[in-house]
Order: structure tokens, then sequence, then C-alpha cells
């Protein structure tokens, strides 16, 4: 087996991100807790996933900053694992693969879940990125910038 390696010291914002959730468990497992499941069984029920790989997902995600447990919100024993702010701050990385997931993956008409404004019950609309003055931009508009070190 070819062993992992870190990306965490890399001047890549994008390679270090996948250095704490760039495996589908890490993004499936935070997908389930946006979602509304915060126990170990029910994230287990839902994904399938084998126990050990789920534990030690966890673990990395809680280690990294992205998870945290609480105290079962129904007043029981159990604990419950909850995002921690840097964890909610992935919400629009989700999205987004929702996003392109819905555009791109599904034959017209396949049905699938959508995500919908809780207080309206519409489907959200699409991302778009934005200059700082408003304006949509698109891969062609931007560029990335290397800074020395």
């Amino acid at each position: 087996m070819v062993k992992r390696l870190s990306l965490g010291e890399e001047n890549c914002p994008v390679a270090r991100a996948l250095d704490v959730i760039g495996d589908w468990w890490s993004l499936l497992i935070i997908r389930d807790i946006f979602d509304g499941l915060h126990r170990f069984g029910e994230i287990q029920e839902n994904l399938g996933v084998a126990k050990g790989v789920l534990a030690a997902r966890l673990r990395n995600l809680s280690e990294r900053g992205v998870l945290e447990t609480a105290p079962a919100s129904d007043g029981t024993a159990y604990s419950e694992y909850v995002l921690t702010k840097k964890g909610r701050g992935l919400f629009l990385v989700i999205v987004a693969l929702r996003q392109w997931g819905e555009a791109y993956l599904y034959e017209r008409g396949e049905k699938h879940s959508l995500l919908v404004e809780t207080a309206t019950n519409r489907k959200v609309a699409a991302l778009q990125l934005m200059s700082s003055d408003g304006r949509e931009l698109t891969c062609d508009k931007t560029s990335v910038q290397k800074l020395a070190k």
C-alpha cells in the first residue's frame, strides 16, 4: 500500500484543504452532519462504511478542528459530532459539489435530492463567484498569484 503524503505544508490552499478533507468519506461525513445526522451509529448506517473507517475519519476530522463532540441534544448519555466554525465553513464547498453533481451527473428528469431554503421550500440558486464590486467571475476571468516564499 502506498503511504499517503501530507500536503499540510504546501503553499497552495487547495492542497492544504485536501490534506484535511480530501477523501470521499470525510466529505460524506461532513455532508451527513450538515443534513442532521450527529451520532456515530446514524452516520455509519447512512453511509454503510465500516466502523473502523468511520472512527478513523471522525478522529481525524476532530483532530483537525473540523468536528467536535458534544453531549447528546436529547439529554441521553450519548455524545454527538458537531461541526466547529471551521467545519461550518465547508458548507459552500458541499453546496458547490452538490450543484456540480446536479448539473453534470444526472440525466434530465432523473430524481435526486434537492437543497432547498428552509423558510420558502424553494430550490437554492446556483452559486456564483463574484468580484469585490459585484460582477460575476468565471475561470477565464481569474488567475492565481504565486507569492514568493
